[in-house]
């Protein structure tokens, strides 16, 4: 359990609780790996809807160092134990990265991204072209992967398949040219409460997948 307040009600101390607070994870994290301990390797973030999934990106300064490998353990070692104490919650733990791009297509891992385009009309908000074949990962079941990555990141994320993208582009064309014409369905998430506390915004470790990095 991960302590959230206390507080003294006149008749002693009243101490509340949480097993959904994202800190739990970070918690655990640092009670489990070494280098989390020691400094060597810092956690930068963490998104979490309790009992399902959580990301969490990582991060070293030290380039010799493996921060993602780190937190993974030997034969996923440290992370499994952490899946088990939650009760079987997948964890994504994710490189963190200073170049927002490379943070934003890490973060909706397992799905590859194609490009990530920087919006410079909007605050944080971005625009993700995937493979065709791999938007309903990107997104994932009922949004959560994409919704999960935005929080991640604290980015707005406006995900598209690449024939989506291309066929905006003959859109817009059409316009230049004195053709009208109009928006192609899109999937925009981000970290407003319209879609709940965990906004959409880093790559996963999925440990039903290992070898995908999805824990």
């Amino acid at each position: 359990l991960y302590v959230t307040e206390v507080k003294d009600n006149g008749k002693g101390p009243r101490v509340v609780v949480s097993r959904t607070h994202p800190e739990l994870v970070k918690r655990l994290f640092e009670q489990e790996v070494a280098e989390i301990q020691d400094g060597t390797v810092e956690i930068k973030s963490i998104a979490r809807e309790a009992g399902s999934r959580t990301k969490i990106a990582v991060y070293s300064a030290d380039e010799n160092v493996d921060a993602v490998g780190a937190c993974i353990g030997p034969r996923g070692a440290r992370v499994g134990k952490i899946v088990d104490m939650l009760y079987g919650e997948k964890i994504d733990i994710v490189k963190y990265s200073e170049d927002p791009k490379e943070f934003i297509a890490a973060s909706l891992a397992p799905a590859d991204v194609v490009s990530v385009t920087i919006d410079e009309n909007a605050e944080k908000s971005c625009r993700v072209i995937v493979p065709d074949l791999q938007l309903s990962l990107a997104i994932g079941n009922k949004g959560q992967n994409a919704r999960l990555a935005a929080k991640l990141t604290g980015w707005k994320i406006d995900i598209k398949s690449h024939s989506q993208a291309e066929a905006d582009m003959e859109l817009e064309r059409g316009s230049v040219d004195g053709v009208p014409g109009s928006e192609s369905g899109n999937d925009m998430f981000n970290d407003d409460e319209a879609f709940g506390e965990q906004g959409f915004n880093g790559a996963p470790m999925n440990f039903d997948d290992f070898g995908g990095q999805n824990i």
